[in-house]
């Protein structure tokens, strides 16, 4: 049974239209719980506009105070860019608040943007170690009742017991961001499940087959490469009009300009510092119409769903709202899919119309 979710991955392209961007975040997730949305996701971005809330833990604080049922995930915190036993507390502290609502989606931090990295003073290259010795320490904090003690690369640690402890015991469901196969198969050895990046339907095809064959291969039973299928999820940019060609209309141009937007700040460091941390030399999948978005009518879209629904994989993550795109026209797209797309898979869909 295919789950759905909304990724709040809002820009605000000028300072002056922060704090209304920011209120509309809000509200389009109040609209998601009102409509039986699975999950909301958020994102971790900073300096830049690409995420009008750019903390993901201070506004899932005010999400799930503002909803009822909806799930709070993160899609994915940036690791790499925090104490991790501040990030921690946090996390145990928004579990509390949620009554065990949240997913913790994990990452390093991003790919792309060195501007981030250098606006908390870390090496960008460090990224990756920081990434792994943060989540163990992480993990540490939550499970162990008499504290942390931990001497590492980055970190020396001398906690006592983690307070307050997690709502879920023995601490919130975790997943993992694989940007790459060799990530996710990294993952598939360890048993766990994972967000993969957009991709084309073939690409996601074929690396969701690899994953689970791995997840065979490490030893896991049938019954344990399920639950892993079942958690993880694919990323993909909707938009939902009455026509294919009003949806084609409407969001191959927010498609469009919200990926400029991000090349442009991008080129602009690069021209300013020489830094480049990923080098592109054809347009990636997440930023081609034809593999990152999804448009068309209700039907389109349900049969494009119905693609991604026979890789087996457990849920869709959805960026309804797109680069400049107004918050009226995304919230019509969201009602549109939980009301005529998602009843197409299964009872989970829209608790109203």
């Amino acid at each position: 049974m295919l789950k759905f979710s909304n990724f709040l991955f809002t820009e605000s392209r000028e300072p002056a239209s922060d704090a209304r961007v920011i209120r509309e975040c809000l509200e389009e997730a109040k609209l998601c719980d009102e409509l039986g949305v699975e999950v909301i996701w958020l994102a971790e971005h900073h300096f830049d506009g690409n995420c009008a809330y750019v903390d993901p833990t201070a506004f899932a604080a005010a999400v799930l105070a503002a909803t009822r049922r909806v799930k709070v995930g993160f899609a994915v915190a940036q690791v790499s860019l925090h104490h991790p036993m501040r990030l921690a507390e946090q996390i145990a502290l928004l579990d509390n608040l949620g009554e065990g609502r949240l997913i913790v989606g994990l990452g390093r931090g991003t790919a792309y943007n060195v501007y981030e990295y250098q606006g908390y003073g870390i090496d960008w290259r460090e990224a990756g170690a920081r990434y792994a010795e943060a989540e163990a320490i992480m993990l540490e904090a939550w499970t162990n009742k008499a504290g942390v003690t931990h001497k590492g690369q980055f970190w020396d640690i001398q906690a006592p017991r983690l307070r307050p402890e997690c709502f879920t015991q023995p601490h919130p469901a975790v997943l993992r961001a694989a940007s790459s196969e060799e990530g996710a198969l990294h993952l598939a050895a360890r048993g766990l499940p994972f967000m993969m990046n957009v991709q084309s339907i073939e690409v996601t095809r074929q690396r969701l087959a690899a994953y689970r064959a791995a997840l065979a291969a490490a030893g896991h039973d049938e019954a344990h490469v399920a639950h892993c299928m079942a958690d993880s999820w694919v990323w993909r940019n909707v938009v939902v009009a009455a026509t294919d060609a009003e949806a084609a209309r409407i969001g191959i141009p927010a498609f469009e300009a919200m990926q400029e937007q991000r090349r442009v700040m991008r080129e602009r460091v690069y021209a300013e510092q020489g830094i480049r941390m990923v080098e592109e030399r054809v347009p990636p999948a997440r930023a081609q119409v034809e593999s990152a978005l999804i448009h068309g009518s209700p039907a389109t879209v349900a049969a494009k769903m119905a693609e991604i629904d026979r890789t087996g994989v457990g849920g869709v993550i959805c960026s309804f709202r797109l680069g400049p795109m107004p918050a009226e026209v995304a919230n019509e797209s969201i009602r549109l899919f939980m009301t005529r797309v998602a009843p197409e898979f299964g009872p989970r869909a829209a608790a109203a119309e």
